[in-house]
């Protein structure tokens, strides 16, 4: 009996079943799957990230929760903690997100100052961020890079700043950008990939001020290295660039690469590579037209040379990868799509768990909606005779009698067109408009009559029927005394005592 191992490599690939997820209309531009293999996340350019359960899942394969965390900015990373439990969520914006199981948000990165040149001086960052990593020893250390030219270490448990900053110089000492960022297998070393096509390395025992290992050359100048991964054994990396290559490279011997891959066409700053679990075999995605078919390739570790290429339908191939537990291939293209592919016999849970349950039936309700049916009113000779016809026409013609009547039909006040705060329409928009028209103008004055007589004319009235004051004072108030005037007093004022002077004059003359 053969063993797994005496297999040919390409039969150790699991494609012969698929699965499609309908993510969106846009590029699916990260995928992560959890340590357990029971959920998957996938995230892409039309800014929302899904949320599957295969263990919940039937073959309709819905989504169970769909959200935008950055709201209008694309998602580039996804990754699940080494327990699980949170996911590290990195779009184009200068702050990243770690959220829980269920997509509830635990903490987010606090931004930099943009206005500080030295980036080391920052909380945080300050450009749009590229990637991010979790850390494979420490469950709540994390790193991130950007364009502001760093790469910073993060701990979950302090979102206002930074751990460390690692600043990136290219050739002459210029700022470069990290463009992607990975942690190595034994998390002792950091690497990145630059836009002046370097590859740079950190030990994370060494002071984190010039790089360990430096490959100013690795790719095309002015290229987006778009992704740095590390076999198992930990002894190579393989990062694919810009310049449609991919290379493997030794750090024992980093003058030069072990093996290149050229004519691997990269349109996606994420395209992905990856190895498999048996870390004999190297996934790499291929980048097509929109109209062409997309594929997946399969190459050996040692000599680079391809062993197979797997067909994904429309559209290109941004993210592969094949998990180590569950024994699939998960795969996000530029058409909208998810796929993971699987073998019945050599795969484990994961896609197979949602194609042999059945499809869930629709439960109608038993909830029968009685409606009120009125039959038309038709003249005698074209309708039928009914013994239920007579009974609905005049019930209809009742209620349309009711809804005439304002009694039965409860018709409310009809609004005035005039008034404020209460139905005094009649006598005026206002109580001072209301008091002149009901009494004032009642009683209409002579305009003829001076002011004075026309208010001395209610003295008499007054004195008569007293109404509010004089009852008030009518114990306690004195008698009134008037002053009046003789003629002594108007002698003393000037007043007759002059005409009587006029007077004596005039006779006195004559």
């Amino acid at each position: 009996m053969t063993s797994h191992n005496d297999y040919p490599p390409e039969k150790k690939i699991p494609a012969t079943h698929e699965i499609v997820l309908n993510h969106g209309n846009k590029s699916v531009s990260a995928v992560a799957l959890d340590p357990s293999g029971s959920r998957l996340v996938t995230g892409g350019y039309d800014f929302d990230v899904r949320f599957w359960d295969f263990a919940a899942m039937d073959p309709s394969l819905n989504s169970f929760r769909s959200f935008q965390p950055f709201e209008c900015h694309q998602i580039r990373t996804l990754q699940y903690s080494i327990t699980g439990d949170r996911i590290l969520m990195v779009a184009a914006k200068p702050q990243a997100k770690v959220v829980d199981r269920d997509g509830f948000e635990v903490m987010e990165c606090v931004k930099g100052d943009q206005y500080i040149v030295d980036m080391a001086k920052t909380k945080g960052h300050t450009a749009m961020l590229n990637g991010g990593c979790w850390n494979p020893k420490v469950k709540e250390e994390f790193i991130t890079c950007a364009n502001d030219g760093t790469v910073r270490l993060w701990d979950v448990n302090q979102a206002w700043k930074q751990q460390q900053v690692i600043k990136f110089r290219g050739q002459g000492g210029q700022k470069t950008n990290p463009t992607c960022c990975v942690y190595s297998r034994d998390a002792k070393l950091i690497g990145a990939g630059c836009q002046d096509g370097s590859i740079q390395l950190w030990d994370m025992k060494r002071p984190l001020v010039r790089p360990t290992y430096q490959q100013k050359n690795a790719h095309g100048m002015g290229t987006d290295t778009s992704c740095i991964t590390f076999s198992y054994d930990n002894l190579i990396f393989v990062t694919r660039g810009g310049d449609d290559t991919m290379k493997s490279w030794d750090l024992r011997n980093f003058k030069r690469p072990v093996n290149v891959v050229t004519g691997l066409e990269s349109f996606y700053p994420v395209a992905e590579c990856c190895f498999s679990p048996d870390d004999q075999m190297i996934l790499a995605g291929q980048s097509v037209r929109r109209e062409q078919e997309g594929k997946l390739m399969f190459y050996d570790r040692h000599t680079f040379k391809k062993i197979t290429e797997l067909e994904c339908g429309q559209g290109s191939v941004v993210r592969c990868m094949w998990h180590p537990k569950l024994n699939q291939i998960i795969i996000g293209s530029g058409s909208g799509l998810a796929k993971v592919f699987y073998d019945p016999n050599r795969s484990h849970r994961g896609a197979k768990l949602c194609m042999v349950k059945k499809r869930r039936k629709r439960v109608e309700p038993d909830i029968v909606k009685s409606e009120h049916i009125v039959a038309p009113v038709m003249s005698r000779r074209g309708r039928h005779r009914n013994r239920e016809e007579p009974q609905e026409i005049m019930a209809y013609k009742k209620q349309m009698k009711d809804r005439q009547d304002p009694v039965k039909s409860r018709k409310p006040d009809l609004p005035i067109k005039q008034g404020q705060g209460g139905r005094i329409a009649a006598g005026g928009s206002t109580l001072s408009r209301y008091v002149a028209i009901n009494i004032a103008l009642t009683k209409k004055v002579d305009p003829n009559i001076s002011a004075r007589d026309a208010i001395l004319r209610h003295a008499k009235d007054a004195e008569e029927n007293p109404l509010w004051i004089a009852p008030a004072y009518k114990h306690t108030q004195p008698n009134p005394i008037f002053h009046e005037s003789d003629e002594e007093e108007e002698e003393e004022e000037g007043g007759p005592s002059w005409s009587k002077k006029a007077k004596l004059d005039s006779a006195s003359k004559k």
